[in-house]
């Protein structure tokens, strides 16, 4: 990845202020993939009396699978900006204009092999049919305007009211849509002994597509995806207090989002698989509380405890709900809608604690603790409208702690004008211990099959207990 700019401000008086922007940002990526995998999986034997404790007895399945990719991704965005500011009477008006040139060339080659107790999936007696098979090339050129006026008001330095508005226009060259987006923010700080401000917002946040959204699952390009649109509300308050001579804030928010054009997507392992359409309707709504504080003076600790909740609702989502006789046979079957699912992101509670301390005889000596909670998470069952995000991922458990000690500090002691340190300014070790409780959190699951063709769910787990060394050396 590189990136080179170059900005010119001029001052033209002192209510007048004008930026100017040039920069070119280009990304290179290539992805090279050849794994193969094998897997044996049945009931193990729990007796320890017996001579194959431990071991499986009675095997259920057995495969491999085999991935391969050679993709190769080019970006390269050329983009010239305006900025100003101007300020008059109660009002600060700030604008901007971007025009943007992007140019991507995108060569995918990626294939699957699936493996079934012998059988390639999907089985062809004939051939061996791959399970997945992504062949394409992509160059895309185009522009996009974007740009925004924004009026921020101050009724008077005595108003405890402040108003923000203000306008957001985009225009992409590749699919020919013109988005407007107002927004208008206020807050409130009321004149009573204790210092809280209110907040409120509302507003509309449309979000062009670039190139990941664009490409379907097989590879090829929606040229004509739309962005995704949403309208958004939000309230809050912040609220500054002492505790003794400790000074603390909390702070609250809760928020409503109603999306539009939504793109759908799913997880494969790490990566973000788009459907490249506008297929769904979705939204997301929460409340989120944060209490900042300083339990020990020049170490700030704080406290966060959010709830959220997304769903989706995709474009004819129709299944059918067969009816089974004695003998388990279909004899009818009712139509359905998919109706409301989970989105990928949808984590209920999130808990988050981050406490620091140090030695009151000597603060050259800290500790940290930094503990996550979160709960469960949905994942994605491929080619599934009746159980789509169906798989529940466990919540998630961390807890890290760290240790961390200033061997050097130039601007305390007098170094020698020979010591090899003399230039630094200071130098910190630092030794951390993340997921002490050694949890094996699952970030997605793999899907094998027994010699029945039963689906089974096997977690694919992220790094447990880690030991770090750091040394930082700033001069």
């Amino acid at each position: 990845t590189w990136m080179t700019g170059i900005s010119a401000t001029q001052k033209v008086n002192d209510w007048l202020k004008l930026k100017w922007m040039l920069s070119r940002f280009s990304n290179k990526e290539s992805e090279s993939v050849d794994i193969m995998g094998a897997y044996l999986f049945g009931e193990r034997e729990f007796d320890k009396s017996q001579p194959d404790f431990g071991l499986i007895n009675n095997p259920l399945g057995a495969g491999l699978f085999h991935q391969f990719a050679r993709n190769r991704l080019d970006i390269e965005i050329w983009n010239a900006s305006h900025k100003g500011s101007y300020r008059i009477g109660k009002h600060f008006y700030q604008w901007g204009l971007t025009v943007e040139r992007n140019s991507i060339n995108d060569r995918i080659n990626e294939w699957e092999l699936q493996d079934s107790a012998g059988y390639s999936l999907p089985y062809n007696p004939d051939q061996i049919v791959l399970n997945k098979v992504l062949k394409s090339q992509a160059d895309l050129q185009f522009i996009r305007f974007s740009g925004y006026i924004q009026d921020n008001l101050l009724f008077n330095e005595l108003s405890p009211f402040t108003l923000q508005a203000g306008l957001r226009f985009n225009y992409s060259g590749l699919n020919k849509e013109l988005l407007l987006s107002p927004r208008i923010q206020m807050s409130y700080s009321p004149a009573w002994e204790r210092d809280v401000i209110f907040r409120a917002a509302v507003g509309a946040y449309h979000q062009p597509p670039f190139y990941r959204e664009l490409r379907r699952p097989d590879g090829t390009l929606n040229e004509d995806l739309e962005a995704q649109k949403s309208w958004q509300v939000t309230a809050g308050l912040d609220y500054n207090f002492t505790v003794g001579a400790l000074p603390f804030r909390f702070t609250t928010e809760a928020y409503y989002k109603s999306i539009a054009d939504a793109v759908t997507y799913d997880v494969e392992n790490l990566r973000l698989r788009y459907s490249g359409e506008n297929n769904a309707k979705a939204y997301a709504a929460g409340l989120e509380f944060r209490l900042f504080g300083e339990l020990v003076k020049d170490a700030e600790s704080w406290l966060s405890l959010g709830f959220m909740k997304t769903k989706e609702n995709l474009h004819n989502d129709y299944y059918y709900n067969y009816e089974l006789d004695e003998q388990n046979i279909p004899v009818d079957s009712t139509q359905m809608e998919g109706g409301w699912f989970r989105r990928p992101t949808d984590r209920l509670i999130t808990v988050g604690m981050f406490f620091q301390d140090y030695l009151s005889t000597n603060k050259n000596f800290k500790v940290y603790v930094n503990g996550l909670y979160g709960s469960n998470m949905p994942y994605n069952i491929p080619n599934s409208v009746k159980y789509r995000n169906a798989l529940i991922i466990d919540p998630y458990i961390r807890i890290d702690l760290g240790f961390s000690v200033l061997l050097l500090d130039n601007e305390i002691h007098t170094i020698r004008s020979r010591s090899p340190f003399r230039n630094f300014k200071n130098i910190w070790f630092s030794l951390e211990v993340f997921n002490i409780i050694d949890r094996p959190n699952t970030i997605s699951y793999m899907l094998i099959k027994d010699f029945a063709n039963n689906v089974f769910s096997i977690p694919n787990r992220l790094t447990p207990r880690l030991l770090n060394a750091k040394l930082v050396m700033r001069f």
